[in-house]
């Protein structure tokens, strides 16, 4: 499966709008893809987290409800 995010993409996460950058990126046979993001969480902390494909989209559009 082909990724949806290339690395260094601006992204937003769907559920708290919060923006970071995609550092890396996993497949796994038993998963879907996943990404590595680097974002400035609501209270100001730099974090590193991973996130499924479809937990995220690119930072210009609205989030997800």
């Amino acid at each position: 499966m082909s990724f949806k995010y290339p690395l260094s993409a601006v992204v937003k996460v769907g559920l708290s709008g919060e923006a970071g950058q995609v550092k890396g990126r996993a497949d796994y046979v038993s998963a879907g893809n996943q990404y590595y993001v680097h974002y400035l969480a609501a209270d100001g902390r730099a974090v590193n987290a991973w996130f499924d494909e479809d937990e995220i989209q690119p930072a210009s559009e609205m989030p997800k409800a």
